[in-house]
């Protein structure tokens, strides 16, 4: 759809809801034709194995019971309804399932975004601003709880920014807004947080007699908003287990999607970082206080975790827009009632035919392409191996654990980090990257391990070549299989 396009229909004040409606539609088809991209990280099978899980017994898991080192230790899932939607789309229609599911969350982010901004922005630099927020997250946009949270942290944000824009608190009736992002993904602690500055922008520009009031207003809200947050088969303790994965140190560096930006070569995010400074500088944008607050923060948490970009993307422009707004002032819509009904009309007739025609790419292309994961997390021919050779004990690489769950193997590790803690992680990580080589044969010991399966281009597999008592058995471009050399065993026991 073309920025002018989009403004001729703001411009004319008929039938706005739908460019929100074609960026949406827009979006989902990008996404559903890059659909094997968002099948790349493993973390995507014991996502949709605990969803299966769930599905089968009623309940919600409390203990662990994937992993041989973890084994019934306590463990909760703060995205257990993600995580059913992803395993029952996955049960209907295969990997094709999680990726339609993946491309309509982020659709619907893409169209709430552009019809929050549309309330103050012109809908060409709405369209705009949206088009740049799907472009950062690219990175992060995969077939995971994140994304299917995505449209309730813009719609809550969104919500939240709008109040404070008219001064007043928000509606009790978004309550359950907080609810449904509690129970989708733990990311929803950043809603909480946010409310406080956003409230001080409300309260600041309020009248004096009004602003104890309002800020009491909020503070209820916030309150109830913890609440809300803990309306889940968990309680209180989807709290405590959303911000356990902060507590890991410097484990965090080591997982990619926790790591910190990396400015060594120009990046998206480094642009736009750019050009938000330079704008600023260039139309002499003035903030509040709060404002400046909340954009330093996103930044901050965008630079600290590159998992955060995706929140400064979408959550910034929502900032900014009224500020935007009243830079450039848009051009009021006719308010005249002559074409009100016309509108709503031509409004439910143009996103009929967006549905139709979004269900019937679907199908066609569904017809033609089957969507796969990726080969690189999905060593299929060495764990056939392991089978084969009834394995029991696998040493496995990080990357592999999710795979290893999805076939009903006991795992040594996986991408639940905050089940195993900072210490077991980073042990594995310096053992089996060459940094501590002298704690392999420990572990291996310790746990009774009787194979390992590690990654072809890492050091493990190097340093198990030269370990005594172990052997290689099976390699290739994904994984390599070393067992205990039971020939070496007898010999230096005799």
């Amino acid at each position: 759809m073309s920025l002018s396009f989009a403004n001729s229909i703001a411009m004319q004040g008929r039938a706005r809801a739908l460019v929100p409606l074609c960026v949406g539609a827009g979006a989902y088809l990008f996404f559903l034709y890059v659909g094997d991209t968002l099948l790349q990280d493993s973390d995507s099978f014991w996502q949709i194995k605990v969803g299966q899980w769930i599905l089968d017994h009623g309940a919600v898991p409390t203990t662990d019971f994937y992993s041989f080192t973890r084994a019934g230790a306590p463990w909760i899932s703060t995205s257990w309804l993600s995580q059913v939607l992803l395993a029952f789309s996955h049960a209907q229609w295969d990997w094709a399932g999680p990726v339609i599911l993946t491309a309509m969350a982020t659709a619907l982010t893409a169209a709430i975004f552009v019809y929050l901004l549309d309330a103050q922005i012109e809908a060409p630099r709405a369209v705009l601003f949206a088009m740049l927020a799907l472009l950062l997250s690219l990175h992060h946009v995969l077939a995971r709880p994140h994304i299917l949270a995505l449209p309730v942290m813009v719609a809550w944000v969104g919500l939240l920014m709008a109040a404070a824009d008219r001064r007043r608190a928000p509606s009790w009736y978004w309550l359950p807004l907080m609810a449904l992002w509690a129970n989708l993904h733990g990311g929803f602690v950043l809603g909480l947080a946010l409310i406080g500055p956003i409230s001080l922008e409300a309260v600041e520009h309020a009248e004096k007699g009004q602003r104890l009031r309002l800020f009491m207003r909020w503070v209820l809200f916030g309150i109830g908003a913890v609440i809300a947050s803990c309306c889940t088969p968990y309680g209180w303790k989807t709290l405590l287990g959303a911000t356990n994965i902060l507590s890991l140190g410097e484990l965090l560096s080591l997982i990619f999607e926790w790591m910190p930006a990396n400015f060594a070569t120009f990046t998206s995010f480094e642009g736009a970082l750019l050009g938000l400074i330079a704008f600023g500088y260039y139309r002499g944008l003035v903030l509040s206080a709060p404002r400046i607050f909340l954009i330093l923060f996103l930044t901050w948490s965008a630079l600290t975790h590159v998992r955060s970009i995706e929140a400064f993307a979408f959550l910034v422009p929502l900032v900014l827009a009224k500020p935007l707004g009243e830079l450039v002032p848009r051009p009021q819509p006719d308010s005249t009632g002559t074409d009100r009904w016309p509108a709503h009309y031509v409004t439910a007739l143009g996103a009929l035919m967006i549905v139709a025609a979004g269900w019937t790419s679907t199908s066609l292309y569904m017809g033609h392409h089957r969507f796969t994961f990726t080969m690189t997390q999905t060593p299929v021919a060495a764990v056939d191996l392991l089978e084969q050779r009834r394995a029991q004990r696998i040493f496995n690489a990080y990357q592999f654990g999710g795979y290893l769950i999805s076939r009903d193997i006991p795992v040594y590790v996986d991408g639940r980090a905050e089940l195993y803690g900072e210490k077991f992680v980073m042990d594995f990580f310096k053992a089996t990257e060459g940094k501590k080589p002298e704690l392999l044969p420990r572990l291996l010991d310790e746990y009774k391990i009787d194979a390992t399966l590690l990654v072809a281009d890492a050091p493990g597999p190097q340093i198990l070549d030269q370990l005594k008592g172990w052997k290689r058995i099976y390699a290739d471009d994904i994984a390599v299989i070393h067992v205990r050399d039971d020939s070496a065993a007898a010999k230096s026991s005799k």
